[in-house]
């Protein structure tokens, strides 16, 4: 499918990161790379994440244990990155990671521009040409691998879940990736999106302590994709009983789990599904750079 609004985009890479595991990262990165791909014809997913559960989940097990060592290849090598790109389904692309990727760490530690080999060896070659998009899904911590995701892709999406700790996941990414970065590089961040939110919001739970984080923090509300705005005349309208818009953010369905269960990407396992426009909105989002308010 192509994007009607050609004017309003341009190809741009993304990371998608967090700096603490089980925040819905691989599944924000998958899912907004499919509607990347629905939208605009292709799009290219980058899995690296040492653990490789997107590679593994994807049917990409055997890459990801080969002999070969392809992310090293194509990171510290300087190999063509195309051969050993996997077809997904609809468009979507993926380089999968490898389980040794740790080492590819060390070895970028010690390469001459060691952060700059994912933009050289393979975002600068496939970005524009071969894909309008691509998406990396970052490890969960610090290191040169997050380095090179945040220099090659220059964005950076944020998700966050409603569990303790949200705080400290949204801080310590800011903090410790981000703002280090910018000492040395432009990253914007272009979204910081809940996700897999499941309880009520008319009541103490962690699901609205969170909205309530991201919704009030002046530096944070305008990153906040519309799915998960929430106004002051919204927070009131909770609090009597009139608000009838759908609940805001990421929700959780069992659709995505079966999803992820059948290793596909939740587009090609429930087209029906309602959290599906959240995705589309979060691929608008990276189409123009920006959250555009409604």
């Amino acid at each position: 499918m192509t994007n009607e609004n050609t004017d309003e985009r341009e190809s741009r890479a993304v990371s998608v990161g967090v700096l603490k595991g089980g925040f819905g990262k691989t599944t924000t990165a998958l899912n907004l790379a499919r509607e990347l791909a629905h939208r605009n014809g292709s799009a290219l997913v980058v899995d690296l994440d040492d653990n490789g559960h997107m590679s593994q989940n994807l049917g990409y097990g055997d890459q990801y244990q080969a002999d070969e060592n392809h992310a090293e290849a194509v990171l510290i090598g300087s190999e063509d990155p195309k051969q050993y790109i996997e077809s997904v389904v609809g468009g979507l692309d993926i380089f999968p990671a490898h389980e040794a990727l740790e080492d590819v760490q060390s070895g970028l530690k010690e390469a001459t521009m060691g952060t700059t080999r994912l933009k050289e060896n393979l975002v600068d070659p496939l970005l524009g040409d071969e894909y309008e998009y691509i998406v990396v899904d970052c490890p969960a911590n610090r290191g040169k691998l997050n380095d090179n995701a945040m220099y090659a892709t220059g964005n950076i999406i944020i998700p966050l879940r409603a569990e303790s700790g949200y705080e400290s996941g949204l801080t310590s990414t800011v903090q410790r990736l981000v703002m280090q970065a910018r000492e040395y590089f432009e990253l914007d961040i272009l979204a910081v999106t809940p996700t897999d939110l499941e309880n009520r919001i008319d009541y103490d739970t962690r699901d609205r302590a969170l909205l309530e984080e991201i919704n009030s923090r002046e530096a944070v509300a305008k990153l906040v994709p519309n799915y998960a705005r929430l106004t002051d005349d919204d927070w009131a309208a909770l609090e009597n009983g009139s608000y009838d818009d759908d609940l805001p953010g990421i929700r959780h369905r069992s659709a995505i789990d079966r999803a992820h269960d059948e290793g596909l990407p939740l587009r090609d396992y429930e087209e029906s599904c309602d959290q599906l426009s959240a995705y589309a909105e979060l691929s608008q989002i990276v189409e123009r750079g920006e959250v555009v308010r409604e």
